[in-house]
């Protein structure tokens, strides 16, 4: 199942997000040795995990997260508008109906196969929250071989700049346009899994 999860403070699912923090700390800290803050030691949260973030989560059947990814409001503080605006050659795309994706958590303790298998379920999700609340473009800044991978995917999407070396390999910035055909676009690669079983 993957859980739609708004307004995170308030949100019934705390088993779910207290996994989740702590599985990003264990992949973004621990793996990838990003400078992000951790919180209690255990957690990786950041200035951005606010009432105002959106998270899509793949739990277990014990309520465990199992992957996820977070969902930023253009308008309001985001990665690639705050940390990133360099990389975006024409402006960061802002808007009410743009919304950034970012902290895709795949733990690696689940191996290659489940994996891609709970990417493509968390990109099927995006795409389901995008044409369900009218968002009309998701924005990103990933490492370049992702980056490259998403452009190709099959749905309506553009690089916003060359890739950018930093500390840890070259990233760069993204924009899908959220069409009618969106889930049929993804399908054609592979990536889109069916309509998905979500739960507020």
């Amino acid at each position: 199942m993957i859980l739609t999860i708004d307004d995170y403070p308030e949100s019934a699912h705390a088993f779910a997000l207290e996994t989740m923090f702590a599985d990003r700390k264990a992949q973004f800290v621990d793996f990838f040795r990003w400078d992000v803050p951790v919180v209690e030691g255990r957690y990786e949260i950041d200035q951005f995990d606010t009432p105002h973030a959106v998270y899509l989560v793949a739990i277990d059947e014990s309520g465990r997260h199992e992957a996820s990814l977070r969902m930023l409001p253009s308008w309001l503080p985001h990665l690639l508008g705050d940390i990133f605006p360099h990389i975006c050659i024409g402006g960061v795309p802002v808007g009410p109906s743009t919304w950034e994706s970012t902290r895709l958590c795949l733990p690696s303790r689940h191996g290659a196969a489940r994996r891609k298998e709970l990417r493509n379920a968390l990109i099927s999700a995006m795409a389901d929250f995008a044409l369900a609340r009218g968002i009309e473009h998701i924005t990103g800044v990933i490492p370049e071989a992702f980056r490259r991978e998403v452009l190709a995917m099959g749905w309506r999407a553009e690089p916003l700049g060359p890739s950018l070396r930093i500390e840890g390999g070259p990233i760069g910035a993204f924009r899908i346009e959220v069409t009618p055909d969106m889930r049929e676009r993804l399908a054609w690669t592979g990536t889109y899994t069916g309509l998905l079983e979500l739960a507020a």
